[in-house]
């Protein structure tokens, strides 16, 4: 078989500014380990928001291919490629794959913690002026690097919700562990109605929570986080999270808060919000400022804090395993708008940074669909 020898693909070249479409080069050989894939699937996440707002930056990162959270299918492999759980991969199967890991240091070895590995790299974070150029979503093929953790997606996970299960849901299930889990019959108060804070409402349902309280805007949303297992609701437009909150658990509080949106406010809210002895999990306040509280209220609460970074290979086998379980628990497609070519990825980050969506979808391959479309027309 003939290798593509480039591919097309979106880049960001300028924070806040359209993605342009290029043509980046492709390995000429593939290394062992390592596998060419044809994207199938992308979806995008707060994560990929943040880069092109340029809310998260740092020097040398431009220019790059958005999209960590994707699905393909193999085109080619090197020798001895397998996937996380020691099955060979071969051309034409379809796989997912988390960030890649050295094994060697401390994070790896010690802790035996991927998220804490010191050289842990995603796809979304190569330079696409440097090999290996297309290490990402946002273009029609990937090249998987051989340190990538690889994982061979059943059939009956559907490509969204694989691609989902890549960063979102695994975020969501870690953090569920970091709590301690749910105890049946809890309070959970989850900030946040994007995304992950939608999935956590259905993961604290399906958990045992005997009252899920779902916190964020717009409106739309909110009605969303209902049809996910969400007792209540909160806006925040309406001000008052706290007190809120409080009335509705009957002046007890929630057992459980889940940070899952990252505004400053969320820190004093979900301390304020927390029952006697409950847990506070913080996962989505990547930013460097939050709104300050006293440590007074953690002591006299005697609550318990905790952080929750990301997901690793292991919670991105549980996400696929959730998926498979619960494929009719809840109804997951509502989550995701219909999928566009890679040429309107520009206009979806648009729409999601305007909360008018909650999982825009990439289908690189409608491109070619169109194309060949227009041509039979003409």
């Amino acid at each position: 078989m003939t290798l593509p020898l480039t591919t097309r693909a979106a880049v960001l070249t300028a924070h806040g500014a359209a993605l342009e479409l290029q043509d980046l080069p492709l390995p000429t050989e593939i290394a062992p380990g390592a596998a060419l894939v044809r994207i199938a699937c992308a979806t995008l996440c707060g994560t990929d928001i943040e880069i092109w707002s340029g809310t998260m930056s740092f020097p040398g990162m431009l220019p790059m291919v958005l999209g960590h959270e994707m699905v393909g299918t193999i085109v080619a492999v090197g020798a001895g490629t397998h996937d996380a759980l020691g099955r060979e991969l071969k051309p034409g199967d379809r796989i997912g794959w988390s960030e890649s890991t050295c094994g060697e240091c401390a994070g790896c070895v010690v802790l035996r913690e991927p998220v804490h590995c010191s050289r842990r790299g995603y796809g979304f974070l190569q330079r696409s002026d440097v090999p290996p150029y297309a290490t990402a979503g946002l273009s029609d093929y990937a090249y998987v690097v051989p340190g990538a953790a690889k994982l061979l997606i059943p059939d009956g996970v559907k490509d969204a919700w694989a691609s989902m299960a890549g960063c979102a849901a695994k975020t969501v299930l870690r953090a569920f562990d970091r709590a301690g889990g749910i105890r049946p019959g809890s309070r959970v108060a989850i900030q946040g109605s994007g995304a992950l804070g939608i999935f956590a409402t259905a993961v604290a349902k399906i958990s045992g929570a005997a009252q899920v309280i779902t916190i964020g805007a717009p409106a739309a949303r909110l009605d969303l986080a209902r049809r996910f297992g969400a007792d209540d609701v909160v806006d925040i437009a309406e001000g008052g999270v706290v007190e809120r909150v409080t009335e509705l658990t009957a002046g007890h509080g929630a057992d459980h808060v889940f940070d899952f949106a990252g505004a400053a406010s969320v820190g004093p809210e979900a301390v304020g919000m927390a029952a006697v002895r409950g847990t506070v999990t913080i996962v989505g306040s990547t930013g460097p400022v939050g709104d300050p509280f006293p440590l007074s209220a953690i002591m006299g609460k005697e609550l318990t804090v905790t952080g929750s970074l990301n997901g690793d290979i292991a919670d991105y086998v549980r996400s696929i395993a959730f998926f498979e379980a619960f494929a009719d628990r809840f109804p997951w497609d509502d989550l995701f708008s219909s999928p566009v070519g890679l040429a309107e990825a520009s206009a979806k980050i648009a729409s999601m940074d305007r909360l008018d969506e909650v999982k825009a979808v990439i289908d690189p391959r409608l491109d070619a669909r169109v194309s060949s479309a227009e041509e039979a027309a003409a």
